[in-house]
């Protein structure tokens, strides 16, 4: 089974972006590709930056959570998924928040596709040997956002994810 949603993405490091928050920008610009795709496009990444309490270092996942629901409201459902959660999201045309945490995971010496960054999950793909996701990258220096296939089971000692969807 193949799903793939058809969502635009954003660099972190596109112009649109602080300068000053390019290199942590990766959680408020997933947050706002999710806003977006929603039809919640009222805050920039760099007004979400803020209010999403992100740091140099980053977005920690509980902020994610309780400051999206915050800024969603009520009509909103912003909460924790586990992988099969995440295959039911993407099959109702939601894409969810994708959190890749080595150092908090305590995984520091195994190598995965990220180790610390957030993407929108765009879609899946089952095959006989693994479960693969599609991400936006969230791009790079000089250079835009882009697809990516990755392998779920490579990845999920790491992975965490967050759904927004209206209740």
């Amino acid at each position: 089974m193949k799903v793939l949603l058809e969502v635009e993405g954003q660099s972190q490091y596109s112009e649109q972006i602080d300068e000053r928050y390019r290199n942590s920008a990766c959680g408020p610009v997933t947050a706002s590709i999710l806003m977006k795709h929603h039809g919640q496009e009222r805050l920039s990444a760099n007004e979400l930056y803020k209010l999403l309490h992100t740091t140099k270092i980053g977005l920690f996942k509980r902020h994610f959570i309780k400051n999206m629901r915050r800024i969603l409201g009520n009509e909103w459902i912003v909460e924790e998924t586990l992988i099969e959660g995440v295959k039911k999201e993407l099959c109702a045309g939601r894409p969810v928040a994708a959190k890749f945490d080595r150092y908090f995971s305590f995984r520091w010496m195994s190598t995965f596709e990220f180790s610390y960054h957030w993407v929108p999950v765009i879609g899946f793909e089952e095959t006989e040997y693994d479960l693969c996701l599609y991400i936006h990258d969230n791009g790079g220096r000089n250079r835009s956002s882009r697809i990516r296939k990755i392998s779920y089971s490579k990845n999920a000692a790491i992975l965490s994810f967050v759904r927004i969807s209206p209740k």
